[in-house]
């Protein structure tokens, strides 16, 4: 117990009273036997330095949370919508674009006109079966962790490696793509930023980033409004251009040169590779469908089923807007255009709005969506690097939570390693689409192996029916992934398929390092510990006679019963001066032997490390080497600023010692603020001190 009842005795005799002391309510409140849950201001900093650090951590990302705070932090279905599937929706702005780029690319741009509706519905059935499958984990399995956990429990440790360093990568990579597609947008409408979308794309990954530092719920407050904005005039956008088409004949705008060489064009048949590099190149669409199944954990309750109602939604909003604009750019015989910028969906939205005001906002709300597209990343990224970080194949750090709740390390990192890929990309879309959907293609295929797996093993009830979704699946997602790293290898696809064996081999080594701790640190359930298992020595390397030496001997002589573990060391280049130590220490502190270490090459840690071996080497062979405690005086500085002016030998000797077999390092700090006499009454600084 912390604190207690205190008597008093009164002014008059026979006067008690009874003084109730509980110094820990400030700080801590009991919650059972012998445990205390901290208060907020158990880890309030003490210093004024520490104080303006959390102030401006305060306005940058807001008040600490507790953790029974989190059921707030979860996620209703339509912020859901707007977090986990602004990527997906958001590809609907550049995956048409992609698709007609292909036939440019193939020398055949007049059959973007005739073929490219055709690959968008091939595309978007694609997208039906795939989110059916993903479906099906989600209420498999409600924890979250998408493909890794579901292949993880039903292939094996290699093919759930394989699926989340996939991931990792198509993750990082959509931030990467999303901002630079925004930032085109931008330059579309004002083609005067062009010079700087690298630096605009930069600015808003740092602003998701904080944004998400935050916590879930601020981030769906701020990213829900501009996602539904961008439905909402997309879907105005569609109905209107459709109409134009089918009962005005509108064709669209004045035509380019470019278009005009086009639509002249005599189309033959158009090869199947072709075909298929416009199919992959559309394929960039089911980017992000993965992302719901791994952030189950974060809806409200029930989760399950939750997400799997918010992905549906999610695969029928994309399917509708991919094929639309898909639908409106060939009938208006639309390409994009790279002398100024103006993208597909940009040229679209000028001719259905005019160059009025609602085009401009149209473009607004559509670069605002694909800045906001990487928070589907943002979101699940971490947790599954949470996840695997708990189950050890990446640093523990990742599953550790900040202030607000939020997976900080993962988000940090990963705002990091996108802002460097927009900078090697230039910002342009173009230059990262072929890392593209590689390794989203791969993960797809064997997460819909694994439920397969699934449910042959389990066969609960409907398990033919779910069983028939996720082979479909795995046999399309598997064609596809071939597909699409055969034909985007040569442009840069190879980089996906080196690093994805590259993570999978740093994930194992991670995990061979901490079951090897693992075993090393376990402990047999049968063993009872009830007095050292070994005698300790104690060792002070001391610079003279001080406070903080003193200190620090009282402290190692309570360390040891045997006064002969105990010594002293001062190493000296001076004899003379070593002498008159020898003779006030002895006078001073009786009982401690001193060791003088003469250095006559002037080094400090070298002799203190060589005489602690030589004090091994010189016990007795039959029996066991005792634990040294190494005792370093240290003069703590009022102030950060002279800090640097004490200590440095003791810093220099304790790293050379980390790590030592049979070393403990112990740090015996000196405050000024606790200068006591011998009798413990504090005795006041000096007034010149």
């Amino acid at each position: 117990m912390i604190g207690g009842r205190r008597p008093i005795s009164g002014r008059k005799p026979g006067d008690k009273r009874i003084r109730v002391e509980r110094p820990h309510t400030a700080y801590f409140r009991y919650s059972g036997p012998n445990q205390l849950t901290a208060k907020a201001a158990a880890s309030a900093p003490t210093t004024g330095l520490g104080r303006a650090r959390v102030r401006l951590k305060g306005v940058l990302i807001g008040r600490p949370l507790a953790n029974e705070e989190e059921t707030g932090e979860r996620l209703s279905k339509k912020k859901a919508l707007a977090i986990f599937s602004s990527d997906a929706i958001s590809s609907s702005a550049y995956a048409t674009e992609e698709i007609i780029l292909a036939f440019m690319l193939a020398g055949v741009a007049g059959a973007a006109f005739i073929y490219s509706i055709e690959v968008s519905i091939a595309i978007a059935v694609l997208l039906g079966i795939v989110a059916f499958s993903y479906r099906q984990v989600c209420l498999a399995y409600p924890t979250g962790g998408g493909s890794y956990s579901v292949s993880k429990a039903n292939i094996g440790r290699i093919a759930s490696l394989v699926a989340a360093s996939a991931l990792l990568i198509d993750y990082t990579l959509t931030v990467a793509v999303s901002t630079s597609s925004a930032v085109e947008q931008i330059a579309s409408a004002v083609p005067s930023l062009d010079p700087v979308r690298v630096e605009i794309g930069i600015v808003a990954i740092g602003l998701i980033t904080l944004g998400n530092l935050r916590g879930l719920r601020e981030a769906g407050n701020i990213f829900a409004i501009p996602t539904y904005l961008f439905l909402g005039s997309a879907f105005v956008m569609i109905a209107v251009g459709t109409y134009r088409i089918v009962f005005q004949g509108d064709t669209g705008p004045e035509p380019t040169p470019a278009v005009v060489a086009a639509m002249s064009q005599t189309v033959g048949s158009v090869s199947i590779l072709i075909l298929l590099r416009a199919f992959a190149s559309g394929a960039v669409a089911l980017t992000g469908t993965e992302a719901i199944a791994t952030g189950v954990p974060a809806f409200k309750p029930p989760e399950a089923k939750n997400a799997a109602t918010t992905l549906m939604a999610m695969a029928a909003i994309l399917a509708t807007l991919f094929v639309g604009i898909t639908f409106l750019a060939t009938h208006f015989h639309i390409m994009p255009i790279d002398e100024p910028k103006q993208t597909v969906i940009a040229q679209i939205a000028r001719h259905v709005y005019g160059d009025t005001v609602l085009f401009y906002l149209f473009q607004a709300f559509t670069a605002l969506l694909l800045f906001l597209a990487a928070n589907t990343s943002f979101a699940a990224f971490p947790r599954l690097a949470a996840v695997l970080a708990e189950d050890g194949f990446i640093p523990r750090q990742f599953a550790f939570r900040g202030d607000r709740l939020a997976y900080s390390t993962g988000i940090i990192i990963l705002g990091t390693v996108a802002a460097l890929v927009v900078i090697a990309g230039g910002g342009s879309t173009s230059a990262l689409i072929p890392l593209y959907a590689v390794g989203v293609f791969i993960d797809f295929t064997i997460s819909q192996t694994g439920m397969v797996r699934h449910w042959i093993r389990t066969k609960s009830q409907g398990w033919r029916r779910r069983l028939s979704i996720n082979a479909t699946g795995a046999v399309l997602t598997f064609i596809i992934a071939i597909v699409v790293t055969s034909v985007k290898f040569r442009d840069g696809a190879y980089l996906v398929v080196i690093m994805i064996p590259t993570l999978v081999a740093i994930m194992l080594f991670i995990r061979r390092q901490y079951a090897a701790q693992t075993e090393e640190l376990a402990v047999r359930d049968d063993l009872v510990f009830n007095k050292p298992h070994r005698r300790q020595r104690v060792v002070i390397p001391v610079n003279g006679i001080n406070r903080s030496v003193v200190q620090a001997v009282m402290f190692g002589k309570s360390l040891v019963s045997d006064p002969a573990m105990l010594q002293a060391v001062y190493v000296t280049t001076d004899l003379d001066e070593a002498e008159q130590l020898r003779d006030r220490w002895e006078r001073q502190l009786p009982g401690v032997p001193l060791v003088v270490v003469e250095s006559p090459y002037r080094a400090l840690v070298g002799p203190v490390v060589t005489y602690l071996d030589v004090l091994e080497r010189a016990w007795p062979p039959d029996e066991q080497l005792p634990t040294t405690i190494v005792v370093l005086p240290e003069y703590v500085a009022r102030h950060w600023w002279d800090r640097l002016l004490y200590n440095q030998a003791a810093k220099r000797l304790k790293s050379a010692l980390v790590g030592r077999e049979h070393t403990v390092i112990a740090d015996v700090p000196y405050r000024r603020s606790e200068t006591r006499d011998d009798a413990g009454t504090p005795i006041p600084p000096h007034p010149q001190a």
